[in-house]
C-alpha cells in the first residue's frame, strides 16, 4: 500500500527487534485513530528491515487510511527506540481476502460475505454471514439460517465470490 516510509531510527539498541515491544508503542496510536491493530511482522530485507504493520476497521481501510497511518507511526517509531540500529522500511495495509476470521471483530466484518468454516460435531460448512455478535454467528446455509457459537468454529475463509447479489454492488448498483 501506499504510505511506505524509508527510516534510519536514532538508537543504539543492537540485535533482533521485539515485534510485541513493537506493537506496545504502535497501538495506541493505532486505536486512536479508531482502528485495530491486526499483526506486526519484522523481517530481514537486505541491510534493512521491514516492518509490516496490518490494521484494519469496522468501515475498513482506505489508501489515504493507510498513509495517514503511516505518517503518525513514522513519527512514533522514530522517537522511540523499538527498531534497533538498522534503517528500516514501513508498510501499512489492510488485511486481505485470505486473512483467517478468528475474532469476533472479524467475522462481523465479514456480514454479508460468502464464508467457509469447520464447525465442531458439524464439519465444513459453507455459508454467507448474516450478523455476528459477542456470542457467535448467524449464517445462511442453503436457506437455512444457522446460529453458531465462537467456541464451535473454527477459522472461517471468506469465499471468494464474482458476482455479488445486487445489494452488494454498491451505490450505483453496478459495482462502481
Amino acid at each position: 500500500m501506499p504510505g511506505a516510509q524509508r527510516h534510519a531510527p536514532k538508537t543504539s539498541q543492537q540485535g533482533s527487534v521485539d515485534e510485541g515491544k513493537i506493537a506496545d508503542v504502535i497501538r495506541p496510536v493505532i486505536v486512536s485513530a479508531g482502528m485495530d491493530l491486526e499483526s506486526v511482522r519484522v523481517s530481514a530485507a537486505g541491510r534493512r528491515r521491514l516492518l509490516r504493520v496490518v490494521v484494519d476497521s469496522d468501515r475498513g481501510v482506505s489508501l489515504d487510511d493507510a498513509a495517514t497511518i503511516s505518517r503518525r507511526l513514522s513519527a512514533v517509531l522514530d522517537a522511540v527506540p523499538v527498531m534497533g540500529d538498522f534503517p528500516y522500511t514501513l508498510e501499512v495495509s489492510s488485511p486481505g481476502v485470505d486473512r483467517p476470521l478468528t475474532d469476533p471483530r472479524h467475522w462481523r466484518r465479514a456480514v454479508g460475505r460468502l464464508v467457509q468454516v469447520t464447525v465442531a460435531d458439524t464439519g465444513s460448512v459453507s455459508g454467507r454471514v448474516l450478523a455476528a455478535d459477542a456470542d457467535g454467528v448467524i449464517l445462511d446455509v442453503a436457506g437455512d439460517r444457522r446460529r453458531f457459537g465462537y467456541a464451535a468454529l473454527g477459522a472461517g475463509a471468506v469465499q471468494v465470490e464474482f458476482g455479488h447479489p445486487r445489494t452488494e454492488l454498491g451505490a450505483t448498483g453496478d459495482g462502481h
